[in-house]
């Protein structure tokens, strides 16, 4: 049976909360003071909190700020001093509902079955992620290195909450795979599931594609357009590299996600949109701050339940893993059956993959190009991929059989950089990429040297 901690300080409405509580199904147990909820979390973990915004030794949301992210229950808030600063800093730290008292009895009885049906859901999902521990899988994730499994148990607490996720970690870690996976295994897995790149899209036309515009609002604008948010209504919207979107946008966006309303451009009504988001960037999101690049508000109501992506030079063991995995998806489509030689297990083991899963994905598929039967070492790269160092050549013509495609990459960019005279803007035109792209890869190029 579900538990319940119940804390309030009014002795009638904490009597009546409790009787409530257990005909809905949870064993109840109560509080009037933050220092006896403390005792009581000491002593039993609860599925779910109800707790007073004013107690009389603090404020109710201490409690829940007190837990670590891991850990937290689902939490109710209640108050009879509602006031919007309180509910948007409740709802910024990520609490389940805000009710204000006298509660509405349906309400609370529909966010309890909320609970129980998320309870039921995390169970379900336990019982997966034990079956598939040992066999390295867990939805669309592939490995079972210590570092994935905390990835696994995270996600596992997440997924059956609506609780904003943030994903950081370094290119080619596999953000979109892990966002997808948190929708798949979520309450809203049957509803759609959408990736964003704020990166890629322009910045004229972004906010038309998040939000939507009226018909007339401007030139061009002939239709009524319906962006991203009404498109995947009910479902999860994944916000990879938020740290590009531009700031102006930033506010319409911490607006939307704090009143679960929107408002096209050009619209003078807003309505209600339900839609959970998941968010992702490759770079520290607070060093995106001190920057003055991105929102702190913003990220505090994004950063409610963080997941850090190891890279995979850090996952031991995962390496081998991911490529049976890809060579096999490969021999399914081309109806073959390669395998690799223990020599090349050897080579892809000691290389550090600075691109991470995508680099090795995109490797083995050149190496079963250039392989017959067996994948041998030296359709491999030969060792860590590091940088020219500076001065030194960015001619293609110096690229050499065997180079990694990281390297023959590296070639490519930095020999265009120098036909074009340093013209990024130019350089990223030519190559079909875009310009942070370009921005991103000098900053790695940089920093290995």
């Amino acid at each position: 049976m579900p538990v319940a901690l119940i804390v309030d300080d009014e002795a009638r409405a904490l009597s009546a909360m409790t009787e409530l509580v257990e005909k809905e199904g949870f064993s109840a147990i109560s509080a009037g003071t933050l220092a006896e909820a403390r005792g009581r979390l000491a002593q039993t973990r609860p599925d779910v909190v109800l707790v007073d915004l004013m107690l009389p030794d603090g404020n109710g949301l201490e409690l829940f700020q007190e837990m670590e992210p891991a850990q937290r229950p689902e939490v109710i808030l209640m108050t009879g001093f509602a006031s919007v600063d309180s509910a948007v800093a409740a709802l910024r730290t990520g609490v389940l509902d805000y009710l204000t008292k006298p509660v509405d009895i349906r309400r609370l009885k529909t966010v309890l079955a909320n609970v129980s049906r998320t309870l039921a859901l995390k169970e379900e999902i336990g019982s997966l992620r034990d079956e598939l521990r040992e066999l390295g899988r867990f939805g669309r994730l592939i490995g079972n290195s210590t570092v994935m499994q905390k990835v696994y148990d995270l996600v596992v607490k997440v997924a059956p909450t609506d609780a904003t996720v943030l994903l950081v970690g370094e290119s080619g870690t596999g953000k979109e795979e892990v966002a997808a996976t948190i929708h798949e295994l979520g309450r809203r897995r049957s509803q759609p599931f959408l990736p964003v790149n704020c990166g890629a899209v322009p910045a004229n036309l972004i906010e038309s594609e998040l939000f939507g515009h009226e018909r007339g609002s401007f030139t061009g604008a002939t239709q009524l357009h319906r962006g991203y948010f009404e498109r995947v209504s009910r479902g999860t919207l994944f916000l990879d590299e938020i740290t590009e979107m531009p700031l102006e946008l930033q506010v319409k966006l911490l607006r939307v996600l704090e009143t679960g309303t929107l408002l096209r451009v050009g619209g003078d009504e807003a309505f209600p949109v339900d839609v959970r988001v998941i968010a992702a960037s490759n770079r520290s999101p607070e060093a995106a701050v001190k920057e003055g690049k991105f929102r702190e508000d913003l990220l505090y109501r994004l950063n409610v339940f963080p997941i850090v992506l190891p890279p995979l030079r850090d996952r031991n063991g995962d390496i081998d893993l991911l490529a049976e995995h890809f060579l096999g998806q490969i021999n399914r489509e081309e109806g073959t059956s390669k395998k690799f030689s223990s020599a090349a297990r050897r080579r892809m083991a000691a290389y550090s993959w600075p691109g991470n899963v995508r680099e090795l994905k995109n490797m083995i598929r050149r190496a079963f190009i250039l392989s017959d039967d067996m994948i041998e070492m030296d359709a491999l790269p030969t060792g860590p991929s590091t940088p020219a160092p500076a001065g030194a050549s960015s001619n293609p013509d110096s690229m050499q059989v065997g180079m990694s495609l990281a390297d023959i990459e590296r070639h490519f960019i930095l020999a265009t950089l120098e036909h074009y005279g340093g013209d990024k803007r130019k350089a990223a035109e030519v190559l079909g990429i875009s310009l942070k792209t370009i921005y991103n890869r000098l900053n790695n190029y940089s920093a290995a040297v």
